[in-house]
């Protein structure tokens, strides 16, 4: 049954509160192929109801039953994880291989990692003659973005679960679908009714009526910093808590011990990964200025082998944008490096040669950055890198932090030693030294604007969290 103009409601699939829908395209074809309800001020207001009936009685499940409950999740997730991928794949234009491989595949880890965590959590803690208990916060607003969407919402719904709150998802309308078939894949799993609802819908209609709404109690949400700001206005009145997960324009720092050419390399995969829509993307690479042309010389090479295709031949490294207002956005940032005096070194504006139809961008490096430039202030979200010099070590850093993000940082090193020495000056959330294995255990979140909170492994349960003392004895 075609769920997708629909929403999840109370256990129920339900028509919209007003019929009014929006079509969801292919960027790689341009065209619409499915469409998807708008919901209303009156169908947030309907599965928060829902949601807040359904607390009492879900907030009681036992830690067990949660874990057997994430087991069926996770077994009906692997059967249908093809599925989704393709759909991921069709509503923003994620390279097939990159959405069995890195999109779904990142949702199985989770899911393995969230029975794991609950295994040995514990909710209850006794400090002297004090009991300290973990509760669930109550109904939870989540609101989650089109780059890494299947994902973004199990990084939401798997620890919001797992404490016992129940949920209010509003996933973002460019790619919405893989969301209604997590709903399916909930509701097989024996999800009771009202614990968790999907409104499909516009940010400034229904992520707003969340954000403010009286009777939600926290609001996570994963986007650009702009409306970040805007949720967190909207929340302010409510005095609900409030996580994000916001921009990013995060350094590669490549120090002067490094294997430049595979360092070089990997940093590229690294950027252009997604089609360069990702958030902690290394977008800032950071190299010696005694090799700076030779790093340029790399890179070039690199970059001509990140060919562009349609996104459904396995072989696809980079696919479309996922938008024609995301296109846009993106070509506009790159004729403004341009007027800024930044030189191309491979890419620029325009699409790339027998793509005339679909959102394709060039896969596109800067030379003879500036960190004051646009380009490397303003998080680009495309396949574009920015290439700078540094002085020495500290230049390094400091240029590093020189950002109103702080979301991510890498650093490639021969010494570990000297690698995690650099980290500790760096003020990010999360640094990646010599492109590690992806560690699903490992918290994810930001400094400065690119958010508060932190998601996956165990430090993503305390964000759905009450914390009650209990002093005194018998």
């Amino acid at each position: 049954m075609d769920n997708y103009a629909k929403f999840y409601i109370d256990g129920e699939w339900r028509e919209p509160s007003v019929p009014q829908y929006m079509d969801v395209v292919d960027p790689s074809t341009e065209k619409a192929f499915a469409r998807i309800a708008l919901g209303t001020q009156q169908d947030v207001d309907d599965a928060v109801a829902a949601a807040r009936r359904a607390f009492p009685q879900y907030s009681r499940l036992s830690v067990r039953d949660r874990i057997t409950f994430f087991k069926r999740v996770l077994e009906i997730f692997r059967r249908r994880q093809k599925e989704i991928a393709e759909i991921v794949t069709r509503e923003m234009g994620s390279p097939i291989t990159f959405s069995m491989e890195a999109q779904t595949a990142t949702c199985v880890a989770h899911l393995e990692a969230i029975i794991e965590i609950l295994e040995d959590f514990s909710f209850e803690e006794q400090s002297g003659t004090t009991l300290i208990v973990k509760e669930p916060i109550g109904v939870v607003g989540l609101i989650t973005p089109w780059n890494w969407p299947i994902n973004q919402i199990i990084c939401k719904v798997l620890p919001a679960l797992a404490v016992g709150c129940t949920i209010v998802i509003k996933p973002s309308e460019v790619a919405p679908l893989d969301a209604t078939i997590f709903a399916e894949i909930l509701e097989e799993a024996g999800l009771p009714a009202g614990v968790f609802n999907l409104v499909n819908g516009e940010g400034p209609v229904v992520g707003e009526a969340i954000s403010a709404h009286p009777d939600i109690d926290m609001v996570s949400f994963t986007g650009s910093t702009r409306a970040g700001v805007r949720v967190a206005k909207a929340a302010a009145d409510t005095v609900k808590r409030v996580t994000q997960e916001l921009g990013g324009k995060s350094a590669n720092i490549l120090l002067d011990d490094v294997d430049f050419e595979s360092a070089i390399r990997n940093g590229i995969l690294g950027c252009f990964a997604n089609s360069g829509q990702s958030c902690d993307a290394p977008t800032r690479m950071l190299v010696p200025k005694s090799r700076y042309d030779e790093a340029l010389k790399i890179a070039r090479a690199a970059a001509e082998d990140q060919t562009v295709g349609d996104p459904n031949n396995p072989s696809t490294v980079l696919g479309p944008l996922a938008s024609e207002v995301h296109y846009s956005k993106v070509q506009g940032l790159i004729q403004r490096g341009i007027e800024e005096g930044a030189t191309v070194v491979i890419g620029g504006p325009g699409k790339p040669d027998g793509f005339d139809i679909g959102y394709y961008v060039k896969p596109t490096i800067f030379a003879n950055v500036t960190n004051d430039m646009t380009i490397a202030r303003e998080e680009i979200f495309g396949p574009v890198l920015c290439i700078l010099p540094y002085e020495d070590e500290q230049d390094a850093i400091r240029i590093a932090n020189d950002t109103s993000y702080g979301l991510a940082a890498y650093v490639q090193s021969t010494d570990q030693d000297r690698a995690r020495r650099v980290a500790r000056e760096l003020r990010a959330g999360s640094i990646f030294i010599n492109y590690p294995d992806w560690d699903p255990l490992a918290p994810f979140g930001g400094y400065k604007q690119s958010g508060n909170g932190r998601e996956a492994g165990y430090h993503s349960l305390s964000e759905y969290l009450e914390i009650k003392a209990m002093v005194g004895h018998g």
